[in-house]
């Protein structure tokens, strides 16, 4: 038995999502003949409150498109040190958009409305880049799965529109933010120009992210979709486990939750881990002794056939997911606190 908990992208489709994906309906999409696609456009649109919807093949290009429909070349986002747009996407904000990035020193890839005001301030002339669009990610990857603050976010809302600036949610991992601060999509919509979010992560579709904002967004959305390669045909196969996905999904990602959290009790009691970060969602982070060493421990592990994933900085991920059954974890813990 491999314990494969490196990320929540690692989930095989459910067989109720097979059943769906086998019986789609589809078309071309590429001239918007697909009626699954359009469903499921539909369905986050509705969902979120918001006018349009796009899917693409990944998050990154749905973020990419994003941060290139709101900005040109020469301007600034604004973002958080620890901001997947930022760390993990290849660095496509300057490839894909010619635009710099204004990094906040914030709190486990969160920032106050205090930070994003004196990120805003000073000059803005011909000798330094337009501050054009604020990127927040909910839940914060390298930040341990932490969730926002809603308050704050309608702070950081309202400093952007009074500043003219377009504010986009990367929210790979929404979802376990909504379930575990019990918050609706419709918030988030009233809130966000633009929001992309993964059915690929906790909620175990195959493939997929959805990129919501207005219809003039989406219209432009579609045309760098195009433009970055992104245009598909009978998607109407992977649009349907996106549609069982949001249907079947949402409300277990409570299950992964109290996984982790039990996780994150029996790594505090054991000696030879220096730290946990606090868990909030599916995220587990925590440090080993130095004598031990992050690299050496991932590898023990992998030697019984459990898979850990480096963050960096010392730092070790756990991520609990749809395919971690009862019985893996019970045998994780167990050879957590034999090691």
């Amino acid at each position: 038995m491999i314990i494969d908990l490196i990320s929540d992208t690692v989930t095989r489709p459910t067989k109720g999502m097979l059943d769906a994906m086998m019986h789609a309906k589809v078309g071309d999409d590429v001239f918007k003949s697909d009626p699954t696609v359009n469903a499921l456009q539909e369905k986050a649109a509705a969902m979120f409150g918001m006018e349009d919807a796009l899917f693409f093949p990944s998050g990154t290009m749905a973020n990419q498109t994003a941060i290139k429909l709101h900005t040109q070349p020469g301007d600034k986002l604004i973002c958080d040190k620890y901001a997947h747009v930022y760390n993990y996407e290849g660095g496509g904000a300057a490839f894909n958009s010619g635009v710099t990035c204004k990094l906040i020193d914030g709190h486990r890839g969160m920032f106050t409305a205090k930070q994003l005001e004196e990120a805003v301030s000073g000059r803005s002339d011909i000798h330094v880049p337009y501050s054009r669009l604020v990127c927040i990610e909910n839940t914060t990857n390298k930040g341990g799965g932490a969730c926002w603050d809603f308050s704050e976010l309608e702070k950081l809302q309202k400093i952007s529109k009074e500043n003219n600036l377009a504010f986009h949610l990367d929210g790979a991992r929404l979802f376990n933010a909504l379930v575990e601060k019990e918050e609706t999509p419709k918030q988030y919509g009233q809130l966000f120009d633009t929001i992309s979010i993964c059915l690929s992560k906790g909620l175990g579709a195959p493939v997929g992210s959805i990129l919501l904002g207005s219809k003039e967004h989406i219209a432009k959305a579609l045309r760098i979709r195009k433009l970055f390669g992104g245009a598909m045909r009978q998607i109407g196969f992977l649009a349907a486990a996106g549609i069982y996905a949001l249907d079947n999904h949402v409300a277990r990602l409570a299950d992964d939750h109290q996984k982790a959290k039990e996780i994150g009790v029996v790594l505090a009691s054991l000696s030879y881990v220096t730290k946990v970060e606090p868990i909030e969602t599916n995220i587990v982070i925590f440090y080993v002794d130095e004598v031990i060493g992050d690299t050496n421990f991932i590898n023990k592990m992998k030697e019984k056939n459990i898979l850990l994933t480096p963050m960096g900085e010392g730092k070790i991920r756990i991520v609990t997911h749809l395919d971690y059954t009862n019985e893996m974890h019970e045998i994780l813990l167990n050879e957590l606190k034999s090691f």
